[in-house]
C-alpha cells in the first residue's frame, strides 16, 4: 500500500484471466496468497467467489471491524462475532442483474453487564465502516 498523505492512501489489486470468466486476483500485501474468482453459473463454473459473493463478504467483514473497533474504543470486552450476509439478487427493468440488498446480521457476544454500555456503540459503529459509508 502507498500511503499518499494522513487524508489519502493508495493500494493496488490485480486481476489476470485465467480463462474463461475466471481470474487470479493479487494483492499487494506481502506473503497474502493469490485468490481465484469466477462467474455462477451458467456462465462460469462456481471454481471461486463470483463479484457479488466478495462483495457480500467485504461488506460483512468491514460492518464487523467497524463493530469490533468502536466496543475497544468503549473499552467493552468483545466475546465473539459471528457475521452473516444475505445478499439478494434480482433483474432490474432492463433485464440485468443487480444486488438489490445487503441484510447484514452481526451477532456479538458481550458480558451481560456490559449490554446496555454496548447498545451506543450499536447505534453509530455503522458510520466507521469504509464500504458501507462509500460514495
Amino acid at each position: 500500500m502507498n500511503r499518499l498523505s494522513s487524508e489519502q492512501t493508495v493500494f493496488t489489486t490485480r486481476l489476470d484471466r485465467i480463462n474463461d470468466y475466471q481470474f487470479k486476483v493479487r494483492f499487494d500485501i506481502p506473503g497474502i496468497p493469490e485468490l481465484m474468482t469466477d462467474e455462477s453459473e451458467p456462465l462460469g463454473r462456481n471454481a471461486g467467489p463470483s463479484p457479488s459473493r466478495l462483495l457480500s463478504a467485504a461488506v460483512g467483514n468491514c460492518l464487523s471491524s467497524s463493530l469490533i473497533f468502536y466496543l475497544s474504543k468503549a473499552r467493552i470486552p468483545l466475546g465473539d462475532l459471528k457475521a452473516s450476509v444475505e445478499t439478494v439478487t434480482r433483474r432490474n427493468e432492463k433485464g440485468r442483474w443487480r444486488i438489490a440488498a445487503l441484510n447484514v446480521k452481526l451477532s456479538p457476544i458481550v458480558s451481560e453487564e456490559d449490554v446496555s454500555r454496548s447498545k451506543r456503540c450499536l447505534e453509530l459503529f455503522e458510520d466507521f465502516c469504509v464500504v458501507t459509508e462509500s460514495a
